[in-house]
């Protein structure tokens, strides 16, 4: 890993992690609770919100995380305000 790199990792690992959800029936994001102090812990929480949209949206009835499922989608915004998607 380059000094660029490296530095701006540490940038973004000090500043805030949030989560966002993304309801794909309607297609609109909304926010989630919640504020991280490093990735690992946001994608730990995130991994915990795609548990609990199990229990609600169940795959067997909403076709999960797949491409063709209507399940709601979790995001881990970064510091820097750009988002991944997360998959359990």
């Amino acid at each position: 890993m380059t000094k660029k790199r490296t530095a701006a990792r540490k940038r973004s690992e000090a500043g805030n992690w949030h989560l966002e959800g993304f309801d794909t029936f309607e297609g609109k994001s909304y926010p989630l609770p919640g504020s991280y102090p490093t990735e690992k812990k946001a994608i730990e929480a995130a991994k915990k919100q795609l548990a609990e949209l199990e229990k609600t949206q169940p795959s067997a009835t909403s076709g999960g995380q797949s491409s063709m499922g209507i399940q709601d989608r979790i995001y881990i915004v970064r510091p820097d305000g750009t988002k991944y998607r997360i998959f359990g």
